[in-house]
């Protein structure tokens, strides 16, 4: 060959969509491609990007394999170059364009590093070389990546989906991911982690159980992955919690893969509920709750209607004298015009002096900093009717990571920009 390598420019159309937005399928293929060719691996690293889209390279002794897809249009973009004589591209091209379901494909190849326009020159031999790894040994850099037009968060996993599938109202994915152990997915977006959930869980949960004045009986909307209702339940003073989960593939995957969370859905005071939490409540003919936590996902798809004034005086309707209402309001930094709605919205059915807002930290959501509103009907307070026996009393039994009466409190403090979103001042200590 007068020639140092091959390099192969190629497209695919009419893929399979699924597949070219599925990060492991795709990491898997070109692995294998390589492994037809009798490619030596050195490492890969792939990329999923929210909502669409995967982009990865395979790293190989003589030189790369690497694609970018664009599952809306059913294209594949790659290219495929290989050094020396023992590795032939055209076939990486011809078991990618099988194995991607491309129903054509296009490529030009050239030449690369014409032998008569270079002079070699003598290099010492290099020492210790180590030998080449197999595919369960290499080192796979595969990352799952939430994005929109203006941020991102990239979490590296190992490769594995432990659960993927898709429900009538969203995909339903677990990833095991290196730095936050196993994480749930739903569309792509991040909802929850094992190292992080219990920041969120705890939050939500605790600050309306301390500060209601008596809370027998709870109604959780969403949750699915079981975190509300374990927190809730830790509380000796609840009679009862209904949980009312649209999609039960949610309470399916965290079963399954996160059993630390889904620990009280077989609680005997626990009724659970598939079915759409918006009817559930529009059909509560009477007051009927003592608190209700709406932990939903952002306002789209199942939980779009979850965001709206009619659902909202529903839930203002079924709770009892002193009830409290908490949600996940979004992130002020994040989804601002969002957030603020949220807040209008409950000024208008609570009154703008019963409605609170406070902070919490959750690394993996969007921006990091998230907020849940605090919403009261009665005489409850997020400060004024903390329940210090209470608190002291639960301490005795339970230790929590993240919720402790001075976070309490601090979560209440907001930022100036915070309250000047809201156009609401800061409590005072």
């Amino acid at each position: 060959m007068n020639k140092l390598g091959r390099h192969i420019v190629a497209e695919f159309y009419g893929c399979n969509a699924q597949i070219l937005n599925d990060v492991t399928h795709i990491e898997e293929s070109m692995v294998r491609a390589a492994q037809e060719s009798h490619a030596t691996i050195i490492n890969t690293t792939f990329h999923h990007f929210s909502p669409y889209g995967v982009s990865g390279v395979v790293v190989i002794q003589e030189s790369h394999l690497a694609i970018h897809t664009w599952p809306e249009y059913q294209y594949a973009a790659l290219d495929l170059f290989t050094c020396g004589e023992e590795v032939d591209p055209w076939v990486c091209y011809k078991y990618l364009l099988n194995r991607l379901q491309a129903r054509h494909g296009s490529a030009i190849e050239l030449g690369r590093g014409e032998k008569e326009l270079l002079e070699k020159i003598p290099l010492a031999h290099p020492q210790n070389l180590k030998p080449s790894l197999k595919y369960n040994e290499i080192a796979r850099n595969i990352w799952f990546t939430e994005r929109d037009e203006t941020i991102a968060l990239s979490l590296r996993h190992t490769g594995e989906v432990l659960y993927r599938r898709q429900s009538p109202y969203q995909k339903v994915e677990i990833y095991d991911t290196l730095a936050y152990g196993k994480m749930l997915t739903l569309d792509g977006k991040v909802m929850t982690t094992e190292k992080d959930e219990y920041v969120y869980h705890e939050m939500i949960t605790h600050v309306p159980l301390f500060t209601h004045p008596a809370p027998k009986k709870v109604l959780v909307i969403g949750g699915g992955d079981g975190g509300c209702v374990r927190e809730v339940l830790k509380h000796s003073e609840i009679e009862k919690v209904v949980m009312v989960e649209i999609d039960e593939l949610v309470i399916e995957a965290s079963r399954i893969h996160l059993p630390h969370l889904a620990s009280a859905f077989d609680n005997p005071k626990l009724e659970l509920r598939i079915e759409d939490g918006i009817k559930y409540v529009a059909n509560t003919l009477h007051p009927n709750f003592d608190i209700v936590i709406v932990d939903s996902t952002d306002p789209i798809g199942p939980a779009e209607g979850l965001f709206t004034i009619d659902f909202y005086k529903n839930v203002y309707r079924i709770l009892n004298e002193d009830g409290i209402l908490v949600v996940q309001s979004e992130s002020p930094r994040y989804n601002v015009e969002v957030f603020q709605e949220i807040y209008q919205c409950f000024d208008n059915i609570f009154g703008k002096e019963r409605v609170f807002c406070y902070l919490i930290n959750v690394p993996t959501y969007p921006s990091g900093t998230w907020s849940i509103a605090y919403c009261s009907k009665g005489r409850a307070h997020p400060l004024h009717t903390f329940s210090h026996e209470r608190y002291q009393a639960f301490l005795q039994n339970h230790q929590l990571q993240y919720y402790n009466k001075s976070i309490h409190k601090a979560a209440f403090m907001l930022p100036n920009f915070v309250s000047h979103l809201l156009k609401k001042p800061t409590l005072e200590w």
